[in-house]
């Protein structure tokens, strides 16, 4: 027998090696993967499953948003048929009408906007409305806001009025400038007003591309991996806001000097019920209009901005 026959290694050695490659190998796919689709991963909540932000994050550059947004669309590609498109949220460039949205998201399917009273120093709620069918829907979904609010006010004066507000100063300009602001929304969403700032569109790719060279059309920020709007919070930037995503200051709150912030405004725009049903299907009921802290229908809460 021949001693000059070169060794062979174990043929399990051989295959651990190479087990070990592939390892590694997927694992640097998965981590290229997640740094790609890092600019807005799904986020697990615990009450609800998980869910998926679209927007820009509060404390986060409105430039840096505007660019990363638009760099995706630009490659953005259509789904396999027959598939209806991708959702994407519009920003707008000013707060609009019922009537000016409905002009300018022309020919795209519309499931939702975002509204707020654009009060001067004042944080007001933010909320989303069903809109199948544009404007006739979000018309009739501001008036459900506005009966809200009128409610909230006539609260907000009785917590005034009660003696433990009675014996604190600070707490009862609390309670009397809440009613003041809901006072003054409500009047706002009753006449249909230029409160629109944003919107969920769905089409295909061209049509978002085409979208966002309209006038008056700050962002499409596209949102493939979009998959139910009941697990989407929105964070569309403030046409106001420039440089970074923040709350307004808010000037009739006490005790702070030259205005001040209150709330996050990562949070998402609540929901609004109860909209006419839109051609084709689409379900709607008559129960009233519902916030969320976090994401369409999970509760009544007050978001101020």
């Amino acid at each position: 027998m021949s001693t000059d026959e070169p060794s062979r290694p174990a043929p399990g050695r051989s295959r651990s090696a190479t087990l070990s490659w592939v390892a590694l190998l997927c694992a640097a796919a998965v981590l290229l993967t997640a740094a790609w689709s890092g600019r807005r991963a799904p986020v697990t909540d615990r009450t609800v499953g998980e869910v998926t932000r679209v927007g820009v994050a509060a404390g986060d550059p409105i430039p840096g948003y505007l660019r990363a947004a638009a760099a995706e669309l630009a490659g953005l590609a259509d789904p396999s048929p027959p598939a209806p498109g991708s959702y994407a949220l519009v920003s707008f460039s000013a707060y609009l009408t019922p009537r000016r949205a409905a002009v300018a998201l022309a020919g795209l399917e519309a499931p939702a906007v975002v509204a707020r009273v654009p009060l001067p120093g004042r944080q007001t709620e933010i909320v989303r409305i069903p809109a199948g069918r544009l404007p006739d829907d979000v018309v009739a979904g501001m008036a459900q806001v506005a009966e809200r609010k009128d409610r909230e006010a006539v609260d907000q004066r009785a917590r005034a009025a009660a003696p433990a507000a009675a014996a604190d100063p600070q707490l009862r300009r609390v309670y009397e400038t809440g009613a003041q602001v809901a006072a003054a929304e409500a009047d706002a969403y009753r006449s249909a007003c230029a409160c629109v700032y944003a919107a969920v569109v769905r089409g295909p790719a061209d049509r978002l591309r085409a979208l966002a060279a309209r006038p008056g059309v700050r962002v499409v920020d596209p949102a493939p991996e979009l998959v139910r709007l009941d697990r989407a919070v929105l964070t569309p930037p403030l046409p106001e806001q420039r440089d970074v995503a923040r709350p307004p200051a808010d000037d009739g709150l006490p005790g702070a000097a030259g205005g001040t912030t209150v709330g996050d405004s990562s949070e998402p725009a609540p929901t609004v019920s109860g909209p006419s049903p839109a051609p084709g299907g689409g379900v709607s009921s008559g129960a009233p209009p519902s916030t969320s802290p976090d994401v369409a229908g999970t509760g009544e809460s007050t978001v101020r901005r």
